[in-house]
């Protein structure tokens, strides 16, 4: 069976003397509880899996599980156990609970590892930080990347960009109808169910549906939000929909990217750039097929921009960097990296187009330490979407 790295990494640290809990994070359907389930198996040691999925009642929950995982370590005489919680963040003041248990453990020596997973990530953050804080570490879970896709379902380098990278829908990219039907029903729907309108009150739920809809179909493309409010029906202001946007981010669903500058205050006044976090997002919200989408060559352009943008919203939440667009009257750049002090500016270009003018201004007004073409006429697209895109910055 196919394994993501972050199994290797998940073994290595519970296998560690117990030190900090495991956190398991990321977006919906991307393999999170696979991945706990296969370190599981590899390390052959007693574990006990509790999901919080309707739990009717959640007072005192996550205690009397782990006082179960405890009486199990005393009648079996186990020298350590290994507690795993999904879906945590459904547990009201989950963060305050295993705070306790887990300082009990420490102050009492006994030797339980603790794993949680979650798919909210405001609720998991909100938590580690009020809470939790120097008890934890992050293991940050993406949407897959082409060569995972590629190796695990056979996807080819045009359908993984017009389909993205969910490995639940993969099976059904033959029938279109089903594999939307998935991605609307375990992806969308469940994000915005049972993630963000949970999370915090939403004063329009509908509002906030239309706003992801309209902003994957436009995935790559700058869009005002001025524009983007004629475009609503019932839209309010435009503090709303940036409101809506940072909860649709935080889902892992839709992101609005800031102009590139070198002040805050011109940043935030800035018109987003809105991009999906897996370009299976953006394809479902339109109708067109894939064929008739990889022969119209002005159309599957802006897919594969928008499959390098979900490419690196995916990674920055990873690899914890900022991404930006840069544009100046007619010169444009599509994507730009800061991280770890470096500056670095990608134009996509599915042309064999071998210069870009706004890379060369970019590079000259911000002294980008790196500037670069993706696509026939630079790097390959395919070499970039399995590119570690860490390696720009080293």
């Amino acid at each position: 069976m196919f394994q993501r790295q972050e199994v290797k990494l998940l073994i290595e640290r519970l296998n560690e003397p117990r030190r900090f809990i495991q956190v398991v994070m990321g977006p919906r359907q991307v393999g999170k509880t696979t991945v706990v389930n296969q370190a599981l198996d590899a390390l052959n040691v007693p574990a006990a899996y509790y999901s919080a999925d309707n739990v009717a009642d959640t007072a005192g929950w996550i205690s009397s599980c782990w006082e179960q995982a405890r009486l199990e370590m005393r009648l079996n005489g186990w020298s350590q156990n290994i507690l795993v919680f999904d879906a945590i963040q459904k547990i009201p003041n989950w963060s305050e609970a295993v705070k306790a248990e887990w300082d009990r453990d420490a102050r009492e020596k006994t030797n339980i590892k603790v794993v949680l997973l979650g798919s909210s990530r405001i609720w998991i953050s909100r938590g580690l930080s009020e809470s939790l804080m120097g008890r934890c570490e992050e293991i940050r879970m993406t949407h897959w990347a082409y060569d995972e896709m590629r190796e695990a379902f056979g996807l080819t380098l045009d359908e993984y960009v017009y389909f993205g990278g969910y490995p639940g829908a993969a099976g059904d990219i033959r029938d279109k109808d089903r594999w939307r039907s998935y991605i609307q029903g375990a992806i969308i729907d469940a994000s915005v169910n049972r993630d963000i309108l949970v999370d915090t009150p939403v004063a329009k739920p509908a509002l906030l549906r239309r706003t992801f809809e309209l902003g994957a179909q436009y995935s790559g493309e700058i869009l005002s939000l001025t524009k983007m409010l004629g475009q609503l029906q019932d839209a309010g202001n435009t503090t709303t929909l940036t409101h809506y946007l940072n909860k649709l981010n935080e889902a892992g669903l839709l992101g609005a990217l800031q102009k590139y500058a070198a002040d805050e205050a011109r940043k935030r006044a800035s018109i987003p750039k809105f991009q999906v976090h897996n370009n299976a997002l953006k394809t479902a919200m339109k109708d067109d097929a894939f064929a008739s989408v990889r022969a119209d060559p002005a159309v599957w352009g802006r897919y594969v921009e928008s499959a390098v943008g979900a490419y690196l919203m995916s990674q920055s939440f990873r690899l914890r960097f900022d991404l930006a667009y840069w544009r100046d009257g007619s010169d444009e750049v599509d994507f730009v990296i800061r991280a770890r002090g470096k500056l670095i500016a990608i134009e996509v270009k599915s042309n064999f187009e071998k210069s870009s003018k706004g890379l060369e201004v970019f590079r000259q007004k911000f002294g980008a330490d790196r500037a670069f073409i993706v696509g026939p006429a630079g790097l390959s697209l395919e070499t970039f979407l399995k590119a570690d895109i860490s390696e720009l910055w080293r």
